[in-house]
């Protein structure tokens, strides 16, 4: 993170020290097989949930960066590293392996081969994509088009954006904990038909009070479920010695699942003026993406 002060002006530098932190990103993956270890499956969707918590950093950040740097623009970096010490410290200390854990032989290369060669795992991906993947995606644009449909300040654009990503993650660990009790594709298929049907709404330009504030915090609370229960879903239907290669590729596929639809929306309003085609498409994509989750996903056992 200290890197990023001397980097900040250099787009080069920037993209190296961007990759480093991808790898500090890579925890996540590590953590999923890690969660899975310690619970009971009838517990592991609302542990998952909880775990997935962490993307909430997000929130935060969109929300405390730009008033912290205010003071000091290296300030934030600052912040940041001195909280990842301490983090690392704490788990060095605290986190273990289950004692019955199987460290695995072959290298990483064969092992995320396999995975990859997993029908399982891009089907896992899209859906991933779709519902995380929609989360970083407003993430990153909403206060865009807060700012420029509703003619919002940035201030105030920035704050609701934060409790939209605020409520995501409030629905995430929602998501785990209904996944325990119904079976994961069909937690996915309800929370996407939800997302779908309010990007519907908001296609239509409703006003920010009551209705397209009501339509985007419903759209969060369905994305928010779909990114909890589509890691449940990981864990029953992938081979369990694949479990922890599945989620490195179905996290990544998700990660990536974000930057597409600000490229497109900008886009479609840079030509249309209009924001209403974005959120068509997206109501289609989450729509095919509960269709599937319903018609495919709930049929599907594990393998090995």
């Amino acid at each position: 993170v200290l890197l990023l002060i001397p980097a900040k002006d250099n787009y080069a530098a920037m993209l190296a020290v961007g990759f480093l932190l991808g790898l500090g990103g890579t925890t996540f993956a590590i953590g999923i097989p890690l969660v899975n270890s310690w619970f009971p499956p009838a517990k592991r969707g609302l542990a998952l949930g909880i775990f997935g918590m962490g993307m909430g950093g997000v929130a935060l950040s969109g929300y405390f960066t730009p008033r912290i740097a205010e003071h000091d623009v290296n300030l934030p970096f600052w912040i940041v590293a001195g909280a990842l010490l301490v983090y690392s410290l704490l788990a060095a200390v605290l986190i273990t392996d289950h004692p019955d854990r199987k460290v695995p032989e072959d290298s990483l290369g064969h092992r995320l081969g396999q995975a990859g060669r997993l029908r399982v795992t891009w089907e896992l991906s899209a859906l991933y994509a779709i519902g995380f993947g929609g989360i970083v995606a407003f993430g990153v644009y909403l206060p865009t088009y807060l700012k420029t449909w509703y003619e919002m300040s940035p201030t105030e654009a920035g704050t609701k954006a934060a409790g939209f990503a605020l409520v995501t993650v409030v629905f995430r660990p929602v998501g785990g904990w209904l996944s325990d009790r119904i079976h994961p594709a069909l937690v996915t298929a309800a929370a996407l038909l939800l997302a779908a049907l309010m990007a519907v709404v908001q296609a239509f330009d409703p006003p920010l009070d009551p209705l397209g504030t009501i339509a985007l915090l419903a759209m969060a609370a369905g994305l928010g479920t779909a990114s909890g229960s589509v890691f449940a879903l990981v864990s029953q239907v992938t081979p369990q010695a694949a479990v922890g290669s599945v989620t490195g590729i179905v996290g990544a596929m998700g990660g990536l699942g974000g930057f597409v639809p600000p490229l497109v929306m900008g886009a479609i309003y840079s030509a249309k003026s209009s924001y209403s085609i974005g959120f068509m498409l997206l109501s289609d994509l989450a729509l095919a993406g509960a269709v599937y989750a319903y018609g495919r996903m709930r049929t599907l056992r594990r393998d090995g």
